[in-house]
């Protein structure tokens, strides 16, 4: 393990055992986060999920209507009935924060309060199989408008927790056994230089005691 390029004195070494209780901290603080991510995506994948299931059902079944109307109106009949709109629908966009990640909030708008505005036409000319497609589109919009805002969510979520998940690994594999082989290093280089010095000492003070007294008090 490769260590830090610092001077191994005690200062250095409080230092880095400081930063380390840090990374430990923070590396704990990353991993409930990762794990309450990975927790809140599941669930959304699995409304997400449920929610195409269900889009994708209505739409087969409005396409289906289309078709049947189309075989019993004639084609310029069909689109001069739904050429022109009585209603306007949009979206309105929000956010909201769900473990540190800003995750959209769609609704929809129509500028009509009148449920019969989602009929573009009268009803005298058109088959029921027309009003049946409009109306399961216009039942099917809420339900789009929040596949589209679980499926970003998602997206964004999936986006954090691989963020996250290369800081808790990048701590774990990386900045804390390199703080800890660092710490180590300094301890030895310490013991090593206490060694050193006590040798030093034992030396000048054999060759004060023989110069004083002419004997020394070395051990054999």
């Amino acid at each position: 393990m490769d260590i830090l390029n610092v001077n191994p004195t005690r200062m250095q070494m409080t230092k880095l055992k400081k930063q380390l209780v840090t990374a430990k901290r923070g590396h704990k603080m990353l991993k409930d986060k990762r794990d309450e991510l990975m927790r809140q995506f599941i669930e959304l994948v699995q409304v997400n999920k449920k929610l195409r299931e269900k889009v994708e059902a209505s739409l087969a079944q409005s396409s289906a209507h289309f078709v049947n109307a189309s075989a019993v109106m004639n084609k310029k009949a069909l689109d001069s009935s739904l050429m022109f709109s009585k209603q306007q629908t949009g979206v309105e966009v929000g956010e909201k924060n769900i473990m540190s990640v800003d995750v959209p909030v769609f609704s929809s708008v129509s500028e009509s309060p009148e449920k019969w505005d989602i009929f573009p036409y009268g009803f005298a000319f058109t088959s029921f199989e027309l009003d049946e497609a409009v109306t399961s589109l216009n039942e099917l919009l809420p339900d789009l408008i929040r596949l589209a805002e679980t499926e970003k969510s998602c997206e964004l979520m999936a986006a954090e927790i691989e963020r996250t998940r290369r800081r808790v690994n990048s701590l774990e594999h990386v900045m804390i056994p390199r703080y800890e082989a660092t710490i180590k290093y300094i301890a030895m280089k310490l013991e090593e230089n206490d060694r050193s010095s006590r040798t030093r000492l034992m030396k000048v003070k054999d060759m004060l005691l023989e110069k004083a007294h002419h004997y020394s008090q070395r051990q054999p």
